[in-house]
């Protein structure tokens, strides 16, 4: 059964490394690293293409702002190389304020941002001369002086709403889902496969723990900074039956910060968006994810205490099945 995790922003370069080395030990499918304000995505790709043999990588996920699309496709060909035709491309748009506060460009045009730069992104893996004239980009003469591994390289597209949900299942080989409640998840799932069938990703906070109530704590910790910071989850996750506790949560985040809010986060809501508990207990909410319709269920590594033996616990809890 296929399974896959992502080693979060948290951890520290030498903490992604020694966990990839255990994950490599194991039938895990793929090893995905998150980018977000801390470690650079593709440096990361490669040092964790050079710790793994067998093992898929991807980048979970790199936002179509901050690089040009001619700048994504030579790290892709670059980390395919590096890792032997091991790479998984997931693109994002990211969020309003890490675009324009933290790159300094303006978020605008997102979806057909996102349809030209995997045009020209697999464009560019064909090695062919490229003159592109988009509604937002205008290429001359633009070639990869390499010869890529590969001339196709699966692409994953992170999709919230609808119109990034439709062009996803348009162009892209998978989807990238966070964040969603699981009934919301089947449906969407269910009608966009009717039409066409991609992979269908999730990745999904996870905290495991003996301790079953430490678990939780932490979950409702990651999960309240997401509804805090994130504005389109809040807004998504709104509409989708948790309309009370993202503005209790976002409240009191505006008061006192991330002292509290976490307390703000329902049983019901944690159960429908996070795994969290003890090794049985995760084992059992990740069987409910899959039901859903998921192809490959992401385990998003949320440390608790020391993160190596908590990540040999979650291991132990997932991968060595």
């Amino acid at each position: 059964m296929r399974i896959a995790c992502s080693l979060g922003s948290l951890l520290s370069v030498e903490q992604v490394i020694q966990c990839t080395k255990i994950a490599s030990e194991t039938k895990i499918e793929s090893i995905w690293i998150p980018e977000t304000w801390g470690m650079e995505n593709f440096s990361m790709l490669g040092v964790v293409a050079s710790n793994t043999k067998s093992q898929k990588i991807g980048s979970s996920i790199i936002n179509i702002f901050s690089r040009s699309p001619s700048t994504i496709s030579m790290g892709v060909s670059t980390i395919d190389e590096l890792s032997n035709g091991r790479l998984i491309l997931g693109l994002g748009t990211s969020s309003v304020p890490i675009v324009e506060d933290f790159h300094g460009e303006k978020f605008e045009r997102p979806v057909q941002r996102m349809r030209e730069y995997v045009e020209i992104i697999r464009l560019a893996l064909t090695k062919k001369q490229i003159n592109y004239s988009g509604e937002i980009f205008k290429l001359k003469n633009f070639t990869l002086l390499i010869e890529p591994k590969r001339q196709s390289i699966p692409i994953y597209l992170a999709a919230i709403n609808q119109k990034m949900i439709n062009l996803t299942w348009e162009i892209a080989d998978g989807v990238i889902f966070y964040l969603r409640p699981k009934e919301e998840m089947k449906k969407t799932i269910s009608k966009m496969q009717s039409e066409k069938k991609i992979d269908v990703t999730c990745q999904i906070i996870t905290c495991v723990s003996e301790d079953s109530e430490k678990s939780i704590q932490r979950a409702k910790k990651t999960l309240a900074f997401y509804v805090s910071v994130g504005k389109i989850y809040r807004e998504f996750l709104a509409k989708n039956g948790f309309k009370k506790e993202t503005k209790n949560i976002f409240e009191e985040f505006k008061k006192s910060g991330f002292k509290s809010n976490h307390e703000l986060v329902s049983d019901s809501m944690l159960r429908s968006l996070c795994i969290a508990g003890t090794p049985n207990d995760a084992k059992s909410q990740l069987k409910k994810f899959r039901e859903c319709g998921i192809n490959l269920p992401i385990i998003q590594f949320n440390p608790i205490g020391d993160p190596i033996e908590s990540f040999s616990l979650l291991k132990k809890t997932f991968l060595d099945e």
